[in-house]
Order: C-alpha cells, then sequence, then structure tokens
C-alpha cells in the first residue's frame, strides 16, 4: 500500500484497504473501524490511487467540473461502485458551495448531482447543499473533498446516515451540530446515540488563515483551536479539533466520535490537497450508504 504521512502513527483511526479491480489495477480506499462496527453501513474515502484520470487529476479525480475527460472522470466512479456493490446511479452528490444546508434525500433522488447517472431529465443536482441525510437503504451519498472536512453520521438505532462537507465556513456554521439537528428532527435520532468520523482534510500545521477568521474560532470554540502562525496576523487553525469540539457540544459522545489522523496537504500524492497544489487538482470523494 502507498506509504502515508501520519500526524500520529499509534492512533490509527482510519484504515488503508485495497480493492483489486478487473484490469489487474489496485484502488486504495479508506475506511473507519468506528464506522465499520455499527454493522450498518458501507463508506469509503477514495484516494489518489487507483483511477483513470491523468496528470494533475492523478488518478481517482471525481469531479467532473476541474478540467478532467468526462469519460475518465465516470470510469472512476464505476470503480468506486464496484468497491461498494452498487451502480453509479445509485448515488447522489451534492454541488457544495460552503453552506450549512442540508437536504433530506429519498429514492427519488438517486443519480442527482453526477452527469449521466440520470435516465430521465430534470433536476441532475443539489445545488448549495452541504449536507445530506437518509433513512433509504440503497442510496449512496457522496461529498467531495480537496482539503475541507468530511463529517460522516450513523444512527444504527434509527437506521440513519448523514454525510457532510465542512470547510472553515461550515465549520464556523457548525454544520456538525446542524447535521445532528438535521437527524433528530428528520429520524428521531438521538445525538448520544450517533457515531461521527471527522475525515481525511488539512491539518492545524498547514492550515494558515487570517486573524479575523481564528479570532472567530476562538470566540466560539476556545483558544486551542487556532495557534498563532509563523507571520504576524496569521495563526493555524485546527478544524479537526473544532468539529470535534462542535459535535460534543451538540451531545455526541466523545466515545463516538473518531477523527482522521491522515492531513490532505502532507499527503498530496494521495489525497488532493487544494493549498499543496496550488488550486491545480481534482477531488476525492466520500461515500455512505445504508446496506
Amino acid at each position: 500500500m502507498y506509504p502515508i504521512d501520519r500526524m500520529d502513527e499509534n492512533k490509527e483511526t482510519i484504515r488503508q484497504n485495497v480493492f483489486l479491480l478487473h484490469d489487474g489495477t489496485e484502488m486504495e480506499y479508506l475506511t473507519f473501524p468506528l464506522l465499520e462496527e455499527t454493522g450498518i453501513v458501507k463508506h469509503l474515502v477514495t484516494t489518489r490511487v487507483g483511477g483513470v484520470s491523468k496528470g494533475i487529476f492523478s488518478t481517482m479525480n471525481l469531479s467532473f467540473s476541474r478540467g478532467d475527460c468526462g469519460e475518465a472522470v465516470w470510469e472512476n466512479y464505476e470503480r468506486v461502485a464496484r468497491v461498494l456493490r452498487c451502480q453509479v446511479s445509485d448515488m447522489v452528490a451534492s454541488h457544495q458551495t460552503h453552506t450549512t444546508n442540508i437536504r433530506k434525500v429519498t429514492m427519488e433522488d438517486k443519480g442527482k448531482g453526477i452527469p449521466g447517472a440520470r435516465k430521465a431529465e430534470g433536476e441532475n443536482s443539489f445545488h448549495d447543499v452541504d449536507g445530506m441525510i437518509t433513512n433509504v437503504p440503497g442510496i449512496v451519498l457522496v461529498t467531495y473533498y480537496a482539503d475541507c472536512v468530511p463529517l460522516f453520521f450513523v444512527d444504527r438505532v434509527n437506521q440513519a446516515i448523514g454525510l457532510a462537507h465542512s470547510g472553515w465556513r461550515g465549520t464556523i456554521g457548525r454544520m456538525g451540530e446542524q447535521m445532528v439537528k438535521a437527524m433528530a428532527a428528520n429520524f428521531g435520532s438521538r445525538p448520544e446515540e450517533l457515531y461521527v468520523a471527522i475525515g481525511p482534510s488539512i491539518c492545524r500545521d498547514c492550515y494558515e488563515v487570517s486573524e479575523d477568521v481564528a479570532v472567530l474560532f476562538i470566540e466560539m470554540l476556545g483558544s486551542e483551536v487556532a495557534v498563532e502562525g509563523k507571520a504576524p496576523g496569521k495563526y493555524q487553525l485546527d478544524l479537526w479539533l473544532s468539529n470535534k469540539k462542535i459535535l460534543q457540544q451538540a451531545g455526541v459522545l466523545p466515545q463516538h466520535i473518531s477523527v482522521t489522523d491522515i492531513c490532505t496537504c502532507h499527503n498530496s500524492n494521495y489525497l488532493f490537497s487544494h493549498r499543496a497544489s496550488e488550486g491545480k487538482r481534482g477531488n476525492f470523494g466520500a461515500f455512505l450508504t445504508l446496506r
């Protein structure tokens, strides 16, 4: 497997996996043991290993909108579908714009957000949606990343799931808490019964922000979420800790939260990173479905 730089080598809250494809290619993906232990979901985070895209998109790019060859992106989705044992038409993807907007996904939404995945004409994407929830087995929720934070939610009592995209704007908007509330309102989920994973994203050491952004986080969550940076007026922001604190404040139990130890910027050859590539990149994806 591809050698990766972990922030805490003794932790390994997220696991590397390999799937052998029909052409002999090895596709690597990541999973959380905490979510697997719930027994009711299939999930994964794609890496850059095992796709067919070329150049700055190599190889497992899942974005149709950044200039990659459409046929290559579609094949990448097909490969993910083989791992999950589903069809691309079972997937629903959000059009993320750093909001805290959340949408409940139904059977009628299958295929939305992925060009070519729906046979019928009509709405093909969830515009301005950064969080999705469902209690329908077989629907595969999909969100995209290149430094921002994936948030996975599993309620095994009420058989419901959620998947959210949370950059600094989503985090300051308390996306984690908004997802907890949305699952409670729609499915009767209790915060203490939720299992949540905070996925691969940029770490504090790599994420420099301006003072005005840091102050917002410090005022909301305490001084430990942002430390002074190397340059005047700059701070290093900890999105992992920020999201964990928000989830705990929303009632999620600490032992039910799994926090990644893999930074996208430290591992930009393995996971797409906007900062490391200066914007010349594709997107990796987070996938979550009820069995």
